[in-house]
């Protein structure tokens, strides 16, 4: 005997929700977004044209999607035909993927993903899940949507346009040493701008239309000496024309390079930079984002893209936007060794008033010299005269100040410290690779040895020395969530824009995920609580800014 099964009938039910097991993310995603304010979606609003589907709808179906490891938006459209969860979400509406691409991408879009990622912080501290004493910061490169030989560098480019210059220059000089065009009014003898590379342009085309029209009036025995002379301007004139095309080219690539040193074509706000998959072992270098993230209890509380590779410079642009956009900073702010620097302990210290938790490159390193007699930290100091006794016990005295700014403007003071003589001493090979008739110099810089003393004297202590070690428990997770279980190994999208909006979408579903499992597993009061039809299949958890209903991890269908 086989179960009634036939297709000519209507089967029921027909309210989707009721085919949704109890604790599925699909209700997690709803709350979060019902709870977004209406004032939110006003500029979602168009007075002409056919109407819009709720801005609502489409941002609970994609990040539903995204939580189910699907970002491509044909995949997404797909999913609105099969998926129960997403069928429910959308209540039967079936955008297309060109509507669902053009949502994720748009502008205002931004600004709901921030609300959300502010009010799903509050929830956190009202349900005690985070504390509001640290934050811990880190920062991953996720590969862009470009391919991996679009690049264009930026010394190659400063290369051709250096030859170009050289070349145009001496063939200008060429032009008026064989008197082909008079001499034109430069701002700079240097360079010929690409307007005076017109102005020649135009001069020679004068000069071709005269040989024309003498051409067209002089006889037949002329008129071959004439093409003759004429050959020569308009070489030149194609020559001029290659210049100012390959000028404007190499000036838009140095305005989109900005202060990187590489982009990609296909997506001219991606920089080259490695990556940590590298599977070929060769160090090949891919289009990619540097994207920094700041948790909290292992959830993302805030994000921000950077074209840089290095984190160093990322640190205080990232905090300026956390303040901004995203919440007040906690006492202590804690980051690997690849954020210290003399700048960025300044800026926390001193400006925001707060407390890094911030190694630096030789902290590690420092603890394994102790024993080095060469090594600065192990010399004697005299206050009282300011110098320095060296193994030798020859005095290094101060010499005089010095400051260097790098490239970025950030200036730093040394004092400068010169041994009195180091000729003939036996230690010489091993304390200095100074010239022979020259003393060792000291670079001291007093306010860099003087944070280095503070970071060490904060990790030493219980206290911040306990919140330090939770850094590779908290932040590292995020990323481990986001590319190993989530699947999120490179953007759909191009354009810095467009992809802090995936990103938004990205780390939203990591911390629905997390959230889901966390609060199912713990305990519930479902007294109080009426649900839908008197069903007990979700739960409400009321919080001071929005609701959240529970659900446990729901894996990727």
């Amino acid at each position: 005997m086989f179960k009634h099964y036939t297709m000519n009938q209507v089967v029921l039910p027909l309210d989707l929700e009721i085919k949704l097991q109890e604790n599925d993310i699909a209700y997690v995603v709803n709350d979060v977004v019902e709870n977004i304010p209406d004032e939110a979606f006003i500029n979602f609003l168009r007075d002409t044209g056919c109407p819009a589907y709720h801005p609502r709808m489409m941002m609970k179906i994609i990040l539903c999607a995204y939580t189910q490891t699907v970002f491509s938006g044909r995949k997404i459209e797909g999913l609105l035909r099969d998926s129960v969860r997403m069928m429910w979400l959308a209540q039967g509406y079936e955008p297309s993927y060109r509507t669902i691409n053009r949502f994720r991408v748009h502008p205002e879009v931004k600004e709901l993903l921030r609300q959300c990622f502010v009010q799903f912080r509050c929830q956190l501290v009202q349900e005690k899940l985070i504390d509001e004493e640290a934050i811990f910061i880190d920062g991953t490169k996720i590969e862009a949507n470009a391919n991996k030989f679009t690049f264009v560098w930026r010394k190659s480019i400063e290369k051709y346009s250096a030859q170009l210059v050289e070349k145009s220059n001496q063939m200008y000089d060429e032009l008026l040493e064989k008197e082909i065009i008079p001499e034109i009014n430069r701002e700079s003898s240097d360079e010929l701008s690409a307007k005076e590379i017109k102005t020649i342009i135009k001069k020679l085309d004068e000069k071709i239309e005269d040989f024309d029209k003498r051409i067209e009036e002089s006889d037949v025995n002329e008129r071959k000496k004439l093409r003759s002379e004429r050959k020569a301007p308009k070489q030149y004139r194609k020559r001029f024309k290659d210049f100012l095309e390959r000028k404007q080219k190499y000036q838009y690539d140095m305005k989109i390079f900005g202060e990187r040193n590489s982009y990609s074509k296909t997506d001219h706000d991606a920089t080259f930079m490695r990556m940590k998959d590298d599977y070929m072992k060769n160090g090949q270098l891919k289009a990619g984002y540097n994207v920094q993230l700041a948790t909290e209890g292992q959830y993302a509380l805030a994000y921000d893209v950077f074209p840089n590779p290095t984190d160093t410079r990322t640190f205080i642009p990232f905090l300026d936007t956390i303040e901004k956009k995203f919440f007040a900073l906690p006492e202590y702010i804690v980051a690997d060794a690849g954020y210290g620097s003399e700048q960025n302990y300044e800026d926390v210290l001193n400006q925001r008033k707060r407390t890094p938790l911030i190694t630096y490159n030789q902290y590690r390193n420092e603890k394994k010299k102790k024993n080095d007699a060469f090594n600065l930290s192990n010399w004697n100091y005299n206050e009282m005269n300011d110098s320095f006794t060296c193994p030798n016990d020859k005095t290094l005295a101060f010499r005089y100040l010095s400051k260097r700014k790098d490239k970025y403007g950030f200036t730093r003071s040394f004092k400068v410290y010169e041994c009195e003589d180091c000729s003939g001493c036996p230690l010489r090979s091993l304390c200095t690779k100074a010239k022979a008739e020259s003393n060792r110099k000291i670079y001291y810089n007093v306010k860099w040895e003087q944070q280095k003393e503070y970071i060490k004297e904060q990790l030493s202590k219980k206290e911040t020395g306990e919140i330090y070690g939770k850094r590779k428990i908290d932040v590292e997770p995020v990323f481990g969530f986001l590319k190993a279980n989530l699947r999120f190994t490179r953007m759909s999208v191009r354009g810095k824009e467009k992809v802090e909006n995936e990103l938004g979408f990205a780390f939203m579903a990591v911390n629905l995920r997390k959230f889901a499992a966390q609060t199912f597993n713990l305990p519930m009061d479902i007294e109080n609580k009426p649900t839908k039809n008197g069903s007990n299949h979700h739960f409400l958890m009321f919080g001071t800014t929005f609701h959240l209903f529970l659900a446990s991890y729901v894996p990727a269908s």
